[in-house]
């Protein structure tokens, strides 16, 4: 029987990408049969730097949207530089080039969005005006709908710049994902979280997904990183984005959770100003699967669509 050829793992150069891949490298060594001292040989790192790591001083959505930040690495995917990809779900567009798959959905850490600040607890204890730093459109939207007197400001970069923004003084607040913050050993940074049920964060937030080439689909270490509660969660919410064309130009949220059997799922569109919010929430039975979840994601999004129209489109 041949030995197991080593499965080589892309990941973007940041310091959250490689701890998150790092995390992944020992898990895919153990389901390669490997102890942990072995993780390089078997499951080498490849570092690859995209587009949005090199462009910080724009909004994604003025530079080409989410894809900046898996281009390059799905080429290596095609090329056959590497063998899988790990990715935060969060930045994945909906669909992945032809020849590529989203091959395992791990357990989601964290999915809330955190507020950071040196003087609140909370975004409600903000002063009047206070200055509000993030790039995000959804996090923009939904602070400037609960408080329209903040000053919004953009502020890109990696956590680590972020939070030396912050303590510089660029920004009153701040909000990042707890997630990040956690793989990072920064639990203990956040004042506050935000109630993903109240404000949903962005579809997949807090989940990573592993990209793999569709013939390897089926690898037995594959499967093994699958987390089947974690992957019924995030087609509910992806579903969602499909049918908002969710992207850096719309601000919208989705969050599904279990509740006994069932399924619930959150979903939000808002005009980028806040002051227009629109709000679907549903159910489906957990036992009826990803397809059913995705279809549920599918029909709220498409009728908040119908709702918001024009309202929930940056304008070009």
């Amino acid at each position: 029987m041949p030995a197991q050829q080593p499965v080589r793992i892309g990941a973007r150069g940041s310091k959250l990408s490689l701890a998150q891949a790092g995390q992944m490298q020992r898990r895919i060594a153990a389901a390669l049969g490997a102890p942990p001292e072995e993780a390089d040989r078997v499951a080498p790192l490849v570092v690859i730097t995209t587009s949005g790591d090199r462009i910080q001083d724009r909004r994604l959505l003025e530079v080409g949207g989410k894809g900046l930040f898996t281009k390059e690495i799905e080429e290596a995917l095609l090329d056959g530089r590497i063998d899988c990809a790990i990715h935060s779900l969060k930045d994945m567009p909906v669909a992945s080039p032809e020849g590529l798959v989203l091959a395992a959905i791990p357990e989601r850490e964290d999915p809330r969005d955190a507020f950071l600040s040196l003087t609140a607890d909370r975004l409600e204890d903000l002063p009047r005006g206070a200055r509000l730093g993030t790039a995000s459109l959804r996090r923009q939207a939904q602070c400037l709908n609960l408080r329209p007197d903040l000053d919004v400001r953009m502020l890109r970069g990696n956590v680590d710049t972020r939070l030396e923004k912050l303590r510089a003084g660029e920004a009153d607040a701040i909000l990042l994902a707890a997630s990040g913050l956690n793989r990072l050993g920064l639990s203990d940074l956040p004042r506050s979280f935000i109630d993903p049920r109240l404000s949903p964060p962005a579809p997949g937030q807090g989940a990573l997904a592993i990209q793999s080439r569709e013939a390897d689909r089926d690898a037995p270490w594959l499967a093994a990183l699958r987390h089947a509660p974690t992957a019924l969660a995030v087609a509910a919410e992806r579903g969602a984005m499909a049918a908002l064309e969710g992207s850096c130009r719309t601000a919208i949220g989705a969050y599904a959770c279990a509740e006994g059997d069932d399924l619930v799922l959150v979903v939000e569109a808002l005009s980028p100003d806040g002051a227009h919010r629109f709000r679907g929430e549903g159910r489906v039975a957990a036992s009826a699967g990803p397809t059913a979840a995705a279809a549920l994601g599918l029909e709220l999004g498409r009728r908040i669509q119908a709702q918001g129209g024009a309202l929930i489109l940056l304008p070009d």
